[in-house]
């Protein structure tokens, strides 16, 4: 699992900052998640390939978190992509863009298709035979999910040794990691168990974006792998996070150790703060295992 920073910071773009996008490579797929503007510069900054991405997951209608799609959706035209392209996001999205690529003459060569979100409980939106994403319902000032990708389990790992051992043939490989037990000629069944081992336990990815302290998120991110969470603000600053429905390096911080996560990436940062190291000494006098997003930044999780 690779997680690609593009933009982490709130509001708007500066020549040293870029709003909300990242890029989650989980399972061979590539996900967008959120779009804001500078999307496709940051893409090639970082040597991220634009034809892998077919998903794309908008988490609300605030412009530091979409502007990026129109030109990105029209730079894919350009490209001459074929392949269909998926947007995910809060009724409206569709409307949104559809209109920037009417005015603008603008139609795509390739299928582009929206599913549109209005539910307030948790769903599952995309699902694959590897990977499953659902919404997590967040509350900020307008209509806004996070989303949590999560891997399925894969195939048991073959033991090439006792498969070896046992002469098995093969094209009964699969099955066998599948968990299928294997009949020998002579009638013996060998278990699965002797066959291969455990598979890889599966990974996920909780993105949490502009949302105040919520803890009715909790039972929907429990225990996963990494947690990505707004922090726009410091504790300093409580009384601007509640009015702007946001959150607080101890806020992220608290849902974090609540949730019991394995590990916590800030994000969203508001631009008024010098020093973001900050937030990561806040947050880390409740949740030890924090760490700092930051535009370019690449975290890998074995």
């Amino acid at each position: 699992m690779k997680l690609t920073i593009l933009g982490c910071y709130a509001a708007t773009p500066r020549t040293i900052t870029n709003p909300t996008s990242q890029v989650l490579e989980i399972r061979n797929r590539m996900f967008l998640i959120d779009c804001g503007e500078g999307t496709q510069v940051q893409l090639r900054k970082n040597k991220l390939k634009f034809s892998k991405i077919n998903h794309i997951f908008i988490s609300h209608l605030h412009g530091d978190h979409f502007y990026g799609l129109v030109g990105l959706i029209s730079t894919f035209m350009l490209l001459n992509r074929q392949t269909d392209l998926h947007v995910y996001g809060p009724k409206g999205i569709k409307e949104i863009i559809l209109l920037q690529l009417r005015y603008s003459n603008s139609f795509t060569g390739y299928g582009l298709y929206f599913h549109e979100l209005d539910s307030k409980e948790s769903e599952i939106i995309y699902e694959d035979e590897k990977v499953l994403v659902k919404t997590i319902p967040l509350k900020h000032r307008i209509y806004t999910n996070g989303f949590l990708f999560q891997e399925k389990v894969g195939d048991r790992k073959l033991n090439v040794d006792a498969v070896q051992e046992y002469k098995i043939d093969t094209c009964y490989y699969q099955k066998i990691k599948n968990g299928s037990d294997i009949t020998l000629d002579d009638g013996t069944i060998v278990p699965n168990a002797e066959l291969t081992f455990d598979p890889i336990l599966p990974k996920s990815y909780a993105f949490c974006s502009d949302t105040m302290y919520d803890e009715s998120i909790i039972p929907i991110i429990e225990n996963c792998d990494v947690l990505y969470h707004e922090t726009t603000f410091l504790e300093s600053e409580a009384d601007k996070a509640e009015k702007t429905m946001h959150s607080t390096a101890k806020e992220t911080a608290t849902i974090a150790a609540k949730a019991n996560v394995n590990q916590l990436i800030l994000g969203h940062y508001s631009t008024r703060y010098a020093n973001i190291d900050l937030f990561q000494q806040e947050a880390e006098t409740i949740f030890p295992n924090t760490l700092l997003a930051e535009d370019g930044k690449v975290f890998e999780f074995d």
